[in-house]
């Protein structure tokens, strides 16, 4: 069946120079960017060139791919000539390739933000996590800057952080490179442009002296201010291009036929109406048995609605304020509680805990493992398990550790034994376990052994690594880890490189654009949600503990404490990208006593 589209659509179809595309969640950007990159390359494009189409998650390239493979107006020839990339993944190739123009080594690796986390960890300790000046946020961020360059120049280790900077560098030199790619993509396309920053910014200049852009942005979509997006994005980029602006956001594709949309703008200004179709409302008695005995009934009841209505591949988002909620709300859902039964979902959390947490695993598979590298690998964890924002203990555990060895090899060397209470005994008794556990070749089978023995040994240390390993999805049948531990020991009857294997299976994963949108119940922080849909979103937050009839904590709220202090904003818009993730319906949870304040009428106190 043929697309019915909307007058603004058919102006961006119709569009011959630079593009800017405004619209909220739902309102078909991305839907008539692809019909425009089929166009271009039937009515446009030579034989060898190609539509680029750059966003920043890899959730919403999945989504990207997933509509391209459905539209039945876009032809097989045309589909292989749309190429979607993350902004990563194409900054990546271009460095890689050329980034010996700006004096980086002619051998580059992936500084992944684990191992970047655990490179920074001695001087983000240095300064104070809490509260911190603006001279001390500007004295670490340039130490930050000066370490990852010197990692990147001497080393050819590039970090995230540094793919922007490199590639406008290398742009702003070399015209031959921005020609070069200009032939390739004679027209990109720029989801979420809002959220760019500084050097993806320079990098978009550039590009754009050559290619034509079509930029595709919410104005009231913007929450990732922490990587130096610029509310004066938009008004930058007509400055500099001139572009033709088509503005869609009076229309909703996504969430057709519900109200979603209208209240997810209504947000914006806290002027609501009595009801909205598909939007429901709950409130559950403050404290964690009624908490979550009202998720878990919504979630059921959600799973039961698409069930009956027999849609396939069904998801249901269950979205939360914060990512220690998360947790806590993924670990609830994994056990019984009362009558009700477990329910099997998958949690979207942070993965610098969880890579570093294989790596261990990958090491204790491999032959020739030592008390001294269990040690080196289980000190990375702890340093940089917390990426960014490294706690104090955490890095005062790794030191223990690190010490700890140190006396232990003092004292044999000195033919002294170990003193009784030194950390390093755990430790060993759980490696002498694994060097008696006979290994079957299988990779699912020895990881999880391998696992069981962290979690069931003496040492909590270790334990803590078991427990973040649970999250490890990249262990099922067919997936490239799986293989290539198994040729690993195929090769030579042992996983001699299994270390190698898992710390190159966790880039390629982050740079995977062929992974299909999430199915099933999903577990989501909230800022995580950005830029993917699901047929239906729970939205679930905290609720105040109170002693004596008064509040005296409220945490993991949608506004902090939930309080009406300062500017909401940023608040609002957070809350409006998750409440429009949904296709058929959203279920809002909020505390019985002491709703979000996102809720309450603007006028009211």
């Amino acid at each position: 069946m043929a697309l019915e589209l909307t007058e603004g659509q058919k102006t961006v179809l119709a569009a011959k120079g630079h593009l800017l595309v405004l619209g909220g969640p739902g309102s078909g950007k991305t839907t008539v960017s692809i019909l425009k990159a089929a166009k271009e390359v039937r009515e446009r494009l030579g034989p060898e060139q190609r539509v680029l189409f750059l966003s920043f998650a890899r959730a919403t390239i999945s989504r990207v791919l997933e509509a391209i493979r459905e539209e039945p107006s876009v032809g097989a020839a045309e589909r292989r000539r749309i190429e979607v990339e993350t902004y990563h993944s194409f900054f990546w190739q271009i460095i890689v390739t050329h980034g010996y123009l700006i004096g980086l080594p002619r051998r580059l690796s992936l500084l992944t933000p684990p191992n970047e986390a655990i490179a920074l960890s001695a001087i983000r300790a240095a300064f104070p996590r809490s509260k911190p000046t603006k001279q001390q946020q500007e004295e670490r961020a340039a130490q930050e800057d000066a370490e990852r360059w010197r990692l990147a120049r001497s080393k050819g280790k590039i970090c995230f952080d540094l793919f922007g900077t490199c590639v406008a560098e290398l742009l702003s030199r070399s015209e031959k490179v921005g020609k070069l790619i200009a032939n390739r993509y004679p027209d990109i396309i720029l989801d979420e442009f809002q959220d760019t920053n500084k050097a993806q910014w320079d990098v978009v200049k550039s590009l754009g002296r050559y290619s034509r852009l079509i930029a595709l942005a919410d104005p009231d979509q913007r929450i990732f201010d922490f990587i130096g997006a610029d509310p004066e994005r938009l008004k930058h980029f007509e400055e500099a291009f001139a572009p033709e602006i088509v503005d869609l956001s009076t229309d909703n594709h996504r969430s057709k036929g519900t109200e979603i949309a209208l209240f997810g703008n209504h947000i914006l200004t806290g002027k609501y109406k009595a009801a909205y179709t598909g939007v429901e409302f709950g409130v559950f008695v403050s404290n964690e048995a009624q908490a979550f005995a009202k998720l878990r009934g919504e979630v059921m009841a959600a799973r039961g609605r698409l069930a009956e209505g027999q849609v396939i591949d069904w998801s249901v988002a269950v979205l939360v304020p914060t990512k220690k909620m998360m947790r806590i709300v993924s670990d609830h859902m994994r056990v019984k509680f009362g009558n009700m039964p477990p329910i099997r979902h998958t949690a979207s959390i942070d993965m610098d805990g969880v890579i570093l947490s294989a790596e261990i695993i990958a090491y204790l598979l491999q032959p020739g493992r030592t008390l001294a590298g269990l040690v080196e690998v289980t000190a990375a964890f702890f340093r940089g398990r917390n990426g960014n924002q490294p706690t104090k203990d955490a890095l005062a555990e790794a030191d223990r550790l690190e010490a700890a060895l140190h006396k232990a090899q003092e004292r044999a060397a000195a033919g002294k034994e170990r003193a009784k209470a030194s950390i390093m005994n755990a430790i060993e008794e759980v490696l002498d376990a694994v060097f008696a556990l006979a290994l079957s070749g299988d990779p699912d089978t020895d990881w999880q052994s391998v696992r069981a023995l962290l979690e069931s040994g003496n040492c909590a240390r270790l334990k803590q690594v078991a427990a973040e390993a649970r999250n490890i999805r990249l262990l099922e049948k067919g997936t490239v880890l799986r293989q290539a531990l198994s040729a690993d020991w195929r090769a030579g009857g042992a996983y001699r490189h299994a270390l190698e294997i898992v710390r190159r299976a966790f880039v390629e994963e982050h740079f995977a654009s062929g992974k299909r949108p999430e199915t099933g119940v999903i577990v989501m922080n909230m800022h995580k949600a950005k830029g993917k849909q699901f047929d239906e979103v729970v939205i679930f937050e905290g609720w105040p503990r109170r002693a004596q009839g008064k509040i005296v904590a409220n945490p993991d709220r949608i506004v902090r404490s939930n309080e009406r202090i300062g500017d909401l904003t940023s608040a609002r818009q957070n809350f409006r990208v998750s409440v429009t993730r949904s296709k058929r319906r959203t279920t809002i949870l909020t505390p019985e006593g002491d709703p979000c304040v996102l809720l309450l009428p603007a006028n009211d106190g």
